[in-house]
């Protein structure tokens, strides 16, 4: 039986030329090589690539979702990809073991959907954030989770083709997650292998102008989408109180509860509740979907 073949897709926006160059050298120094290697310029001209690397340029900057949505179609075009692995344009794999490791879990497990990466700054710290456990503990501990990271994993083709691809609408945050509950629901395991690691700048998520209106209407989109009717209000609820009790910001604030107002009134895709079977099975797992 042959491994898995890796496919590689990276967004970018066109400004970070030297971080991205960079991030792909460290994909050419692999040891298991890539069978595809797709560059998305997300509404920005498209940057110098190599020969080996895939380039699609789009006009407009269709989000987080929209950009890796092109990707995995270019690579579905192509026909030779059974994993995906999705990589920050700023980031570096440092290891030369990563796609081999990769391969060698998704070969062992047919019912593994995705792989979450650890992701730690250039002192190897691994940011709480980052760790995707509602109690994050040593983030050397890996295991079976409940969602992932956006900036380094893998998913499986397979699955992918089962439960869909990103949620176009949401654009930016919460994309994982949606995506996480999705294939959690239709059977498939997520897990965090912390032996995974692409290197990070340290960043905080609000550096990005549309953070807490983003956060907060995808917040609600996600559980008009999957959750329980039951579960809804306990969900909403819970965040926001955690923003509450979190932000310091008023304007930050302001902004989160226009995007919580927007989340309600908007359309956000169908509906398509999760199984209580999968409730139980993300409580057991340490993160019910109600946090």
């Amino acid at each position: 039986m042959r491994p898995p073949r890796i496919g590689v897709a990276v967004l970018t926006m066109g400004n970070r030329p030297a971080e991205l160059r960079a991030l792909l050298d460290s994909v050419a120094k692999q040891d298991t090589a890539a069978q595809r290697v797709v560059v998305v310029a997300n509404g920005a001209p498209l940057p110098e690539l190599p020969e080996w690397v895939t380039g699609v340029e789009l006009e407009e900057n269709l989000g987080v979702s929209g950009g890796r949505n092109v990707a995995l179609r270019t690579l579905r075009e192509f026909g030779d990809v059974d994993v995906l692995v999705d990589l920050d344009d700023d980031g570096l794999l440092i290891a030369a073991d990563v796609f081999a490791r990769i391969a060698e879990l998704h070969a062992a497990d047919e019912r593994l959907g995705i792989v979450s990466f650890r992701i730690a700054d250039e002192t190897g710290h691994t940011q709480r954030r980052h760790v995707p456990r509602l109690r994050a503990g040593d983030p050397l501990r890996g295991g079976e989770v409940t969602t992932f990271l956006g900036g380094g994993h893998s998913l499986s083709m397979r699955m992918l083709g089962e439960t869909g691809g990103w949620p176009e609408e949401f654009f930016f945050a919460h994309e994982e997650t949606d995506l996480a509950w999705r294939a959690l629901d239709a059977g498939w395991r997520i897990v965090y292998e912390p032996q995974l690691v692409l290197q990070h700048p340290r960043t905080s998520p609000t550096r990005h102008a549309v953070f807490y209106r983003m956060v907060a209407r995808n917040r609600v989109w996600l559980a008009k989408r999957h959750l329980p009717a039951l579960l809804v209000p306990v969900y909403l609820g819970v965040w926001t109180g955690l923003t509450l009790a979190r932000t310091r910001s008023l304007g930050g604030l302001r902004a989160w509860f226009g995007g919580f107002a927007e989340g309600v009134r908007t359309p956000c895709g169908p509906r398509k509740p999760i199984r209580w079977r999968t409730v139980w099975r993300m409580t057991r797992l340490g993160r019910p979907p109600v946090i």
